[in-house]
């Protein structure tokens, strides 16, 4: 399988650079690439699980699949395309909240001999009142903008404080998230790999995705020009799909293994790191590039935000799942999607 993720790797790589290669290739075998890089990751995550618990081992895996997301953003920022930057981000929420968090309850749901996926639910409570506490700062600051007083005037200086906010409250969060998490066992087969080797398939995976994701966007633009997608589709599904495409694989796998806490735990550490670190890392972080990035959204996107949070919460507060709890949510990603690709 590692040979097979290799050659696809070499050859999305040899289609970015040689000239004259149709840009629809190029753009399937990036995301073919990807599909086998987030493999490795999977791999990875599982055989460190055992050692670490679902935790750190959730929380180390969510950070190298990041990554791509981190830099796309970053480099539109630079290039000034603002609206890119938001909806990239807007996209991983909704990805991992809804359609790759649906899946995997599916997966571990109808694996499972009970027709159930059962899970911890601390990790969740605290992603939901995460989630809802940054949905609050972006409906401030999205009523702040369309009002008519003198605040409407300094809503990059609100996004600023509230970033800061955010980062204080996850810096907070994480040390206890982690304590608490870093005793627990994770059920199923003892590790195959040696330690090193585990975390070098995490490090080439992660490190590779992030090459490949440029890959996948640079051949995305003339792809949708071709396809005849919308700009606001490219953003929020394919490109958030991309960026996330370890996630996607690695929850999903892990929750038909009957993984449920870590399959879980992929899947909100991801939601987490975005809304709560990513997203106002990245309001800061914009203070050096080109484009300042805020939390001014449009409204439709703040009521998709508010609704993700309140169907999250509702779905996974109990610590358990069913196939059509996973279908409600992926039935809702559909429909947000809908609405992305019926704008112009």
């Amino acid at each position: 399988m590692l040979a097979l993720v290799l050659l696809l790797t070499a050859a999305a790589a040899v289609a970015r650079y040689l000239p004259g290669v149709p840009a629809v290739l190029a753009f399937v075998l990036a995301a073919l690439a990807l599909a086998g890089l987030a493999w490795t990751v999977s791999t990875g995550t599982e055989q460190l699980a055992p050692r670490f618990g679902p935790a750190v081992t959730g929380m180390l895996q969510s950070t190298m699949g990041n990554l791509p997301e981190f830099f796309v953003v970053l480099f539109a920022l630079q290039a000034g395309d603002a609206i890119v930057a938001q909806t990239a981000i807007l996209g991983s929420i909704f990805v991992n909240a809804l359609l790759v968090l649906g899946l995997a309850l599916i997966a571990g749901a109808s694996r499972s001999g009970a027709g159930r996926m059962d899970f911890d639910v601390t990790l969740p409570k605290d992603t939901t009142t995460l989630l809802l506490i940054a949905s609050f700062l972006i409906v401030l600051v999205g009523l702040v903008a369309a009002g008519h007083n003198s605040a409407h005037l300094h809503t990059e200086t609100i996004s600023i404080v509230g970033a800061a906010a955010l980062l204080l409250v996850y810096a907070v969060w994480l040390p206890h998230y982690l304590r608490s998490g870093a005793a627990a066992v994770v059920a199923g087969p003892a590790a195959r790999m040696s330690m090193p080797v585990s975390f070098g398939l995490l490090l080439a995976g992660g490190a590779g995705s992030a090459f490949a994701s440029d890959w996948f966007i640079h051949a995305l633009e003339p792809t949708i020009h071709t396809l005849h997608v919308s700009q606001a589709f490219a953003g929020l599904v394919i490109v958030a799909i991309a960026g996330n495409a370890v996630e996607n694989t690695v929850a999903v796998v892990l929750a038909w293994k009957q993984q449920a806490d870590l399959a879980i735990s992929v899947v909100k550490n991801s939601v987490v790191q975005v809304v709560a670190f990513l997203y106002p890392g990245l309001v800061l972080v914009s203070l050096l590039t080109a484009t300042r990035l805020t939390f001014t959204l449009e409204p439709v996107y703040i009521g998709a935000l508010i609704g993700t949070a309140l169907i999250v919460w509702q779905i996974t507060n109990d610590g358990v799942a069913t196939t059509f709890e996973g279908t409600a949510l992926v039935a809702t990603f559909v429909v947000l999607a809908t609405v992305a690709a019926l704008e112009p």
